[in-house]
């Protein structure tokens, strides 16, 4: 077991961004040009990085397995930005940011981090700003806020319910303009496949055309990887269809090491599943809680009945409700964090009081927000004693205004009317903390192998809160690694191009080849969805909401004989040689086999509940987390060494010099 050196620069921590900047080398502007990078990619973290690289000089080539960036998952995170401008004059500030971050991730987050993602927030707002991001305006011009969980103020920006895409859009066009400008070569529709290491360092990538079948070397002298999370190892998640682990598994394999695999997130607000048809699942924004009241019956017979289709729950009074977090954190109500509310709804729903027909749905309701609306806007605009028909109105045309396109999202999807009957909501896999461990300058245990965005650990802890994933992502693009990519940069101004004829690629090229004849070399006997199901509902009832020592070892038993099956059974028609989306999946459910079984490892070996990573074996009498500070104060990363049985722990201690630890409390 080794130590890890996180090159967290020394000193205060309010000034070691600036310094650190103030101390690395940089490369001149003549040089840039003879410099090449790799972005795999092109979400927010690859998308801002290679705009921004491109921008600086650097010669880039990005990769995307979507036909365009604009397709990239983050699109979906629809909610909001976080930054501390503090526009609502509420107490926001930077410390502020830092210390929600590091408490809402239960103390499992690197400080030095946190508080340099706290600092360049309010640049983010800036540069989005600049590029045209239609953010939400409120009377006096200003940009508008809302509330997330886990905080007492107000520094979500946000553009109506699909902020995601439109900061997307911004780094797609500034992306679009170094393309234009020949500095970013854009090989769209390619999978990386294998990281190449040429004297230890990464010098390249072997990447498939999923359109021809073909097998390309690319070299560059130096590999970003932005590749976002693995939550669809459970199947059944809020991710794309397409997101996977593979880009990070391989550079896993060749020597980055996996930090707190274990650390996935549960998003509260998600839409309930409907049946064993489903492949994945939707996300409703976590800013419908700014105004949403979440409820169960307090009878469980009313329950029952709701269930049965004998009593709609507008029948249902006031009275007989159980605002359940209301109740519990007074303090936060329904803004507390995503895996708190999580647990809420699963201990209400395991108690009986679940409200779909499968019994695992609690009711988001907005029509106090509708009414409160309502009587204000009549107000504001002159209307005397107005109808309850009248408010209603006008609050609806509020509540559309700034959640209109959820509202519509949701009716397509369940086929109820959210204006007039409380949405259905139940907590799914979302965000994933866990990822390549990477250092202060976002550097793997692989040198010159980067590692931005959901890929890696670094930000989040065990819990990430609500609108903190765009602003990671984008720091870490627009303002973090343009910085420190240039020291290690710094280096190879005399190297020169790196060619692709070295034995280096060879060897990994016929690597890739021969593990892509072997998946098309099983016996045929069941489809690659057959065992990507199996591994989700493993996953999900071991590994999920709620973890125990038991549990978590018969997963990795299941887990292990689950991938032997596949490697020998797997059914995947067609050919390695063109287009084949079958073959793409059964490359993508192979890591996923892998990546399992060291998640349950992972869970196992952390005998504490922080954040999502909830062990039944160690909780407060209260059912809430707990922690073990004493012995758990570290990060977990694991070293590959073939069978995810056999890997090794490192141990990175985390150090809190400007927080005082204590037990997580939102009540």
């Amino acid at each position: 077991m080794g130590i890890l050196d996180s090159k967290v620069p020394k000193g205060p921590l309010a000034n070691k961004w600036t310094q650190h900047k103030n101390d690395i080398n940089l490369v001149n502007p003549a040089n840039k040009r003879n410099i090449d990078i790799i972005v795999v990619g092109t979400g927010l973290a690859g998308g801002s990085a290679a705009a921004t690289l491109a921008e600086l000089g650097y010669n880039v080539k990005t990769f995307c397995y979507q036909d365009s960036p604009r397709r990239a998952h983050s699109i979906a995170a629809q909610g909001g930005i976080n930054a501390a401008k503090n526009y609502q004059g509420d107490g926001d500030s930077a410390y502020r940011l830092f210390y929600d971050t590091i408490k809402g991730g239960d103390y499992r987050s690197r400080e030095a981090n946190v508080y340099r993602l706290a600092e360049e927030s309010a640049n983010i707002i800036d540069q989005c700003v600049a590029q045209g991001v239609p953010f939400a305006r409120e009377y006096g011009g200003l940009l508008d806020n809302r509330s997330f969980g886990g905080v007492l103020v107000s520094r979500t920006f946000y553009a109506k319910g699909q902020t995601g895409q439109q900061l997307l859009l911004g780094a797609y066009a500034a992306m679009n303009r170094q393309i234009n400008r020949g500095k970013i070569k854009a090989y769209n529709r390619h999978e990386m496949m294998d990281l190449v290491l040429v004297d230890g360092k990464a010098r390249g990538i072997i990447a498939r055309n999923l359109v021809t079948g073909e097998i390309e070397r690319h070299s560059a002298h130096a590999v970003v990887l932005a590749t976002g999370g693995y939550g669809n190892v459970f199947f059944l998640s809020t991710n794309a269809m397409g997101s996977n682990v593979m880009a990070a598994w391989r550079a896993h394999r060749r020597g980055a090491f996996f930090a707190n695999p274990c650390f996935t997130q549960i998003h509260p607000t998600c839409i309930p599943v409907s049946g064993d048809h489903q492949s994945k699942l939707t996300l409703m924004s976590e800013s419908l809680r700014n105004d949403g009241r979440i409820w169960v019956p307090k009878r469980i017979d009313d329950a029952i009945a709701i269930r049965e289709g004998r009593l709609k729950p507008v029948q249902l009074k006031e009275e007989d409700r159980d605002y359940y977090l209301e109740r519990r954190y007074p303090a936060f109500g329904n803004l507390v964090p995503r895996d708190v509310a999580s647990r809420a709804a699963k201990e209400r729903c395991d108690a009986g009081f679940g409200v779909n027909k499968t019994g695992e749905a609690v009711y988001l309701d907005f029509a106090s927000a509708i009414q409160r609306y309502g009587k204000e806007e009549a107000l504001t605009h002159g209307i005397k004693n107005p109808d309850e028909k009248e408010i209603t109105r006008l609050g609806k045309k509020v509540i559309e205004a700034k959640y209109g396109n959820l509202f519509q999202m949701y009716e397509k999807i369940v086929d109820e009317n959210p204006y007039e009957t409380p949405m259905m909501i139940y907590p799914a896999v979302h965000y994933t903390m866990g990822g390549l461990w990477v250092d202060y300058n976002l550097q793997t245990t692989i040198e010159g192998c980067y590692c931005a965005g959901e890929a890696n650990f670094s930000d989040h802890g065990a819990n990430r809160l609500g609108a903190s994933a765009l602003m990671q992502g984008l720091a870490d693009g627009y303002f973090v690694l343009p910085y420190t990519i240039g020291d290690y940069l710094s280096k190879d101004i005399r190297t020169g191009a790196i060619p692709t004829d070295l034995p280096e690629f060879e060897a990994t090229e016929a690597a890739v080849k021969e593990r892509l004849q072997k998946l098309m070399s099983g016996s045929g006997q069941h489809s690659v969805d057959y065992y990507h199901k199996k591994l989700g509902k493993i996953m999900w009832d071991k590994c999920g909401m709620a973890r125990n020592a038991k549990g978590l070892q018969e997963a990795i038993e299941e887990i292990a004989a689950l991938r032997a099956d596949f490697w020998e059974n797997v059914k995947i028609p067609g050919k390695a040689d063109g287009m084949n989306q079958e073959l793409e999946k059964a490359g993508r459910v192979a890591d996923f086999l892998e990546l399992g079984e060291l998640f349950a490892k992972d869970a196992l070996t952390r005998n504490e509940s922080c954040g999502g990573h909830f062990r039944e074996e160690y909780q407060t009498p209260e059912g809430e987390a707990l922690r073990d500070d004493e012995n758990f104060k570290f990060v977990s990363a694991w070293e590959y060494k073939g069978e995810p049985k056999d890997a090794v722990l490192h141990k990175e201690e985390l150090v809190y010099e400007n927080i005082e630890l204590k037990t997580r409390s939102y009540k």
